[in-house]
């Protein structure tokens, strides 16, 4: 009975923390573009709903037409065992009248108990959810692209940390860290490879759970979590396309990538990396070329406390030196800036001087 009730609070929170998030990622979603060709996609998935997550129920339905296309990289016939699903489990979700009867006590008991219990010190849980997924047909190829949202559970985000992957980028994370982790990753299941029916409702639907059932896998264990392969999945590519827009001068469009790129570290936990300490940079750099000022000067009020404790770094004297240009220009305080840029100077007084934008744009992100 223990686990079952488990697994019904761990659905409630989920459905819960979704209902409070609907309406702000709503009209939040298009900063958050993580791909620009998706935002011209038609979502041909024969009438998939758009929240695919918490609704799926995968017992298959009639047999669907065949679908002859294939999936690019997904020809080869190699089987990876497909994530087990309790039937039907998803279902019990649905409205209340397809709920068996006795049910709505036992959520309103746990609706009760959850709302106590969310001002304890339980630690954050991130949830990966499926929130799209749109089929791009490209000139030689075609394929699912799906609209991934990291959810810290009971907080309500004002916008969200987003990413669009395919199933080829979820393989190629797979083989990674089946290679570097291999008795961590013998439990982890991976959803298989089909050689038809790639595009249909059923099958999109399917593989959008298991995505969320592999990233929650991966993410609850501690080795995996903090490892570069698993944490540049996520934020790596919006890294290299703000950069990409930041050095051909498209401040507005690199600003929403770096800001996604930023909300991504934030959630998985990595904001005192060298590549947190880019992406405020990068945001520090658009918002001044944008004429946002006193955004800027705080991006890099942020970087210089992470700096602080660091006797030398690269980006601390383009911070500092950005630090007192902004803060003169905001009519904010910048003695202490000054006097920390002096005895950089006195230290490695024949150090070059670059600006945050140089550093930007010569950093390699591979």
């Amino acid at each position: 009975g223990a686990g079952m009730a488990a697994r019904i609070l761990h659905r409630l929170r989920h459905a819960l923390a979704g209902e409070g998030g609907r309406e702000e990622r709503g009209h939040g979603g298009s900063e958050a573009e993580d791909c620009p060709e998706s935002s011209e996609l038609e979502d041909d998935t024969e009438g998939l709903s758009t929240r695919l997550s918490g609704t799926l129920s995968f017992t298959s339905q009639e047999e669907e037409e065949e679908e002859e296309e294939e999936e690019e990289e997904e020809g080869a016939a190699e089987e990876l065992g497909e994530p087990p699903q309790p039937p039907g489990q998803a279902a019990a979700w649905g409205p209340a009248a397809e709920r068996p009867s006795g049910s709505s006590l036992l959520t309103r008991q746990l609706q009760e108990l959850w709302r106590r219990s969310r001002g304890s010190l339980a630690p954050q849980r991130l949830l990966f959810e499926v929130t799209s997924a749109s089929v791009v047909s490209e000139r030689s190829s075609k394929y699912v692209l799906y609209t991934i949202y990291l959810i810290r559970s009971g907080r309500f985000d004002k916008a969200p940390a987003a990413i669009a992957r395919r199933y080829s980028d979820f393989e190629r994370l797979n083989r990674r860290l089946r290679c570097r982790f291999g008795c961590d990753m013998a439990g982890v299941a991976f959803p298989r490879k089909r050689l038809r029916r790639n595009f249909t409702a059923e099958t999109i639907a399917k593989r959008s759970r298991a995505f969320e059932q592999f990233l929650s896998h991966l993410h609850s264990i501690a080795e995996i979590r903090r490892s570069p392969e698993f944490l540049e999945f996520f934020f790596l590519q919006d890294l290299q396309a703000a950069q990409r827009l930041t050095c051909t001068g498209m401040y507005r469009e690199a600003l929403a990538t770096w800001a996604n790129a930023y909300r991504l570290q934030d959630r998985l936990g990595v904001c005192s990396t060298g590549r947190f300490l880019l992406t405020l940079a990068g945001l520090a750099v658009c918002h001044q070329e944008l004429e946002q000022l006193g955004e800027a000067h705080g991006c890099c009020e942020q970087a210089l406390e992470l700096l602080e404790a660091q006797g030398s770094h690269p980006l601390l004297g383009p911070f500092l030196r950005a630090h007192v240009h902004l803060a003169w220009k905001v009519g904010k305080d910048k003695r202490r800036s000054e006097a920390r840029l002096q005895g950089l100077r006195e230290a490695e007084p024949l150090q070059p001087q670059p600006t945050l934008k140089e550093c930007l744009i010569k950093e390699p992100l591979e």
